[in-house]
């Protein structure tokens, strides 16, 4: 099986979407199965053996200048994309709205291929008007157009497929498979190799510390989490990631930021971490809160993020995102921080049993063989097909679309 994987970037952007498709596309490599990964070209480009890349030529203005990533492809690119689409068994898009997802749902369509799309991103409550209402349409035109048409639509979060559920008629029910963690990298470890760890970063022994790991951008929560760092100053704030809102701009000096990280380097910061904040909005389920919680370290997230996975409130702290309520939480773990450390095998333990990428590669597998199988009994249904013969013409008789039984 041949299957052309299409992202809006490589996991080099960092971001979970692209993640999840790079561990999805090696697990299955790993099962006998090619991958070729179509995404916009970024450099550095790591290449990664165990498939085939396809970068596109890109621009990429609406990250820099608006804060949302919307890359835009080349015509020659594009062209790539489609001779691509021609060679594969099925395409497997990773959200239905970006440019070259679409082109290459429409070329697939065109060319009777099977598609699989997984929804990760639903809707956004953007500050800007202009921004909420061109979302809204996207999800109404384009987002109908690709969840619409393929041949089976998957969300990893709950929340994602009740948006879209409500103004989507699917072909097929569509499937919730969650994301796996990589718990090989992600995975805890005892207090004395956490202490070490602390000393390491140069973090003071004696504060909790804070950490946020994703984009510098709206949808995070970044200005709540300033006016959290403002609010408390006796715990350490760390931002690993990147973008427009850059923590070090607030002048605050209990705010450290190392940067962007590889996810090797990230997993000890998780790991030594007392508590990941991140009080988002508009995401699927977030693969930084499956990380931290996979390293044994509690999450507090916003209820919007919790309706996103099953029984999550019951190990994570879930909070509103007003300030009253968030800080009415920080303030308690401030006052009992043994509370966190009781958390931390509860934490690890759910992430192990509900974040297996051997479960949710299976899942796929099987999910791409059915389509492909399907796709193919429509094929043959579609042939001409050899029913009888016909003693007047001295010739077979043929039927297309159904058997004809001649007497």
């Amino acid at each position: 099986m041949r299957i052309l994987v299409t992202t809006h970037y490589y996991a080099e952007h960092c971001g979970g979407v692209e993640i999840v498709a790079e561990e999805l596309g090696r697990r299955l490599t790993h099962r006998g199965i090619e991958v070729v990964w179509a995404a916009s070209k970024l450099e550095p480009v790591s290449v990664d053996t165990a498939f085939r890349r396809l970068p596109m030529r890109t621009l990429n203005f609406t990250e820099r200048r608006l804060g949302f990533p919307y890359p835009l492809w080349g015509p020659l690119s594009l062209l790539r994309l489609c001779r691509e689409v021609r060679r594969c068994d099925l395409l497997h898009i990773h959200d239905s709205l970006y440019m070259g997802n679409v082109v290459a749902f429409v070329w697939a369509r065109l060319l009777g291929k099977p598609v699989v799309v997984t929804q990760h991103v639903g809707w956004i409550p953007y500050s800007r008007t202009v921004l909420r209402g061109l979302l809204a349409l996207a999800n109404h035109t384009l987002g109908w157009l690709v969840l619409a048409g393929s041949n089976r639509s998957v969300f990893c979060s709950k929340k994602v497929q009740t948006y879209f559920s409500r103004f989507i008629r699917f072909r097929t029910p569509p499937r919730y498979i969650p994301n796996g963690v990589a718990t090989e990298t992600f995975c805890p470890i005892g207090p004395e190799q956490r202490q070490r760890l602390r000393a390491r970063f140069g973090w003071p022994a004696d504060k909790l510390i804070m950490l946020f790991v994703g984009r510098f951008v709206e949808k995070k929560g970044l200005r709540i989490l300033r006016d959290l760092a403002e609010c408390f100053p006796e715990c350490e704030w760390v931002f690993v990631g990147w973008g427009p809102d850059n923590p070090l701009r607030w002048g605050l000096p209990n705010v450290r930021c190392p940067g962007s990280l590889s996810r090797e380097e990230i997993a000890p910061y998780y790991q030594a971490a007392d508590l990941l904040v991140l009080p988002s909005v508009g995401e699927g389920f977030p693969l930084v809160v499956q990380e931290a919680m996979a390293c044994g370290t509690p999450a507090l997230i916003s209820k919007d993020t919790a309706l996103a996975v099953p029984g999550i409130e019951d190990v994570a702290l879930v909070s509103d995102l007003d300030h009253q309520h968030l800080t009415t939480i920080i303030r308690g773990i401030i006052d009992a921080p043994a509370s966190l450390q009781a958390r931390r095998e509860v934490v690890a333990d759910f992430a192990r049993q509900h974040w297996d990428w051997e479960v949710c590669a299976d899942q796929y597998e099987q999910l791409f063989a059915e389509v492909c199988a399907g796709k193919r009994e429509e094929t043959l249904g579609d042939e001409a097909i050899f029913v009888g013969t016909d003693a007047r013409l001295k010739r077979p008789v043929h039927h297309h679309g159904r058997c004809r039984r001649l007497l």
